[in-house]
């Protein structure tokens, strides 16, 4: 289909990150004409399957964009691996089979940089995704999120539906995770530095800080989702990532500029695990394709950091 011509868009996980990307670039005109939904979770329980249907069905929507996902830190999937296998399962299928029923034909699914094999060679390409075991501290989601592959093409063969998918790594905008128990790296330097900026005690960070990762925009894995809806009909599944790598130091140092912390309190505590040094994707396939200019990491630590400092504790407003 043209551009554009999509005009009633549903997006799951409206309330969550990559949700509130997209709703954001809506509210700054950039789809003018487009009708979106934006429910969270409590419009719409992707975990119960006829009110999945009866929610499509009601609402007839000509293309899904599905960010919802069951996510957060490793603790997280450490502490509850079988559910979050269960429940991110559930919802790609629910919204998936849904869409079948209501006859809605396109489908944007949302995978994750954490399906690579542990030993990837980097940057990491698409073609790699299924040759071997993803790392044991986040297996279930891995897996979870790795099926969305053989599950958007099965639904293609048997019933033509344009299924496409995208693979981000870590997104970052006002609605990231700052819930302290499983919340990633830099929303949980965020909130830690933020609650601890008065004072001189030092503000200790896991690891020498040279893991680097690829912090990408909310707002760009929103245009992205809109631009793979209107002009991506292929099975393959594309990593979407920022080619930017930023180091969890100079991520936190940034943080800490932005919050005015004198950046000597900053303390790397080398005894405690630093992480996966490189998780980088390549995102050639989707550049070439697309020519997306990305915002840079900079630019979008500072907007995360400077929204949560002046809503917090408004849990109306943060995901605390």
């Amino acid at each position: 289909m043209m551009s554009g011509m999509y005009k009633r868009i549903l997006v799951t996980g409206g309330n969550a990150v990559a949700g509130d990307g997209l709703k954001s670039t809506v509210a700054k005109g950039e789809y003018h004409g487009r009708e979106f939904a934006f429910p969270g979770s409590k419009e719409l329980n992707l975990l119960d399957a006829e009110a999945t249907k009866k929610f499509v069905a009601d609402w007839k929507p000509d293309a899904i964009v599905h960010f919802a996902a069951i996510s957060g830190g490793i603790q997280l999937t450490i502490d509850h691996p079988a559910s979050v296998m269960r429940d991110n399962i559930l919802m790609n299928f629910n919204i998936i089979e849904a869409a079948r029923l209501a006859g809605i034909n396109k489908v944007l699914t949302t995978s994750s940089a954490a399906i690579y094999p542990l030993n990837t060679p980097v940057p990491m390409k698409e073609e790699e995704m299924h040759n071997g075991y993803p790392h044991e501290s986040n297996y279930s989601y891995a897996f979870a999120k790795r099926l969305l592959d053989p599950m958007g093409k099965a639904y293609r063969k048997e019933y033509g539906m344009d299924i496409v998918g995208i693979i981000p790594g870590a997104i970052i905008g006002p609605k990231s995770n700052f819930d302290a128990k499983s919340s990633t790296a830099v929303p949980a330097l965020i909130r830690r530095f933020f609650e601890n900026r008065a004072g001189n005690d030092p503000l200790t960070v896991w690891g020498d800080g040279s893991p680097l990762r690829q912090f990408t925009s909310d707002e760009d894995i929103g245009r992205i989702a809109m631009w793979c809806v209107d002009n991506y009909s292929d099975s393959q599944m594309l990593n979407v990532s920022t080619a930017e790598e930023t180091s969890i130091k100079d991520a936190a140092y940034m943080i800490a500029e932005f919050l005015g912390i004198d950046p000597k309190r900053l303390a790397f505590d080398t005894t405690k695990p630093a992480g996966t040094y490189r998780q980088t994707v390549d995102n050639g396939k989707f550049v070439a394709l697309s020519n997306f200019k990305y915002t840079p990491a900079r630019d979008t630590i500072k907007r995360t950091t400077e929204y949560f400092a002046a809503n917090y504790p408004d849990a109306t407003k943060l995901r605390l």
